[in-house]
């Protein structure tokens, strides 16, 4: 998406805890610009809005698209820390960004605040039980985002992807879903471009679009399907 957005001209900033992937990306797309912060760390928003709007004072966007997803079987104890990661860094993580960079957008006119969820905030997946839990939230918390912000000049818009076709797929969710391939991600990126210029506020490609269909005409139907992915190893 960052490659996609560039390619139209726009100025890019990346964020991540991983400084030598940043610098990775860097290399690949030389014009990007890169800042190592952590959302999962409640300091860390404040300090990267500062560093941000020091060099970039006419921000206009915030992607909100960091999220970790992991395979959790609940009948198990994982500990009070381990077990709530997923909501440091999908949820709190979303929020505090919002709330240290609001202020500024705000003063824009004309900004966008881009929250990523997933096809599982409409129709929760039983083996990614915390994962699906902060994605229902982040959705319910984009649509008060939304009326909140009305007239403001802040457009705020959800991008739920289906499966798609990442590194957080392909690690211990491919065995799970044997014979998924996930949507390409350049797929998945022109999707979202394409939905965010025609002034969407829910985009929801492929399966995701079935999934908040079919969470309202048959939920029941719908998550008993869901439930069987992973089943055999829970």
């Amino acid at each position: 998406m960052a490659k996609s957005l560039l390619a139209r001209g726009n100025t890019v900033i990346v964020t991540g805890r991983d400084q030598a992937r940043l610098d990775s990306t860097k290399r690949a797309l030389p014009d990007i610009h890169t800042f190592r912060s952590d959302v999962g760390d409640p300091q860390a928003p404040a300090a990267l809005c500062d560093g941000v709007l020091r060099q970039f004072p006419e921000l206009d966007t915030l992607i909100n698209n960091a999220g970790i997803m992991r395979h959790l079987d609940l009948r198990r104890q994982s500990g009070p820390m381990d077990v709530t990661r997923e909501i440091d860094t999908n949820l709190n993580g979303p929020i505090r960004l919002i709330d240290a960079f609001l202020p500024h957008l705000k003063g824009v006119g004309n900004a966008m605040i881009i929250n990523v969820t997933s096809g599982l905030a409409f129709v929760p997946l039983a083996a990614a039980p915390v994962y699906s839990a902060t994605k229902a939230a982040l959705h319910a918390y984009t649509r008060c985002l939304r009326t909140q912000l009305d007239g403001t000049g802040v457009r705020v818009v959800e991008l739920a992807p289906p499966l798609t076709a990442t590194p957080l797929f392909h690690g211990e969710f491919a065995a799970l879903m044997p014979g998924e391939k996930g949507m390409d991600v350049s797929v998945l990126a022109a999707r979202a471009i394409a939905g965010i210029e025609k002034g969407r506020l829910e985009i929801r490609p492929g399966l995701s679009n079935a999934l908040k269909v079919g969470s309202r005409l048959a939920p029941e139907l719908m998550f008993n399907q869901m439930a069987k992915v992973g089943r055999a190893s829970v």
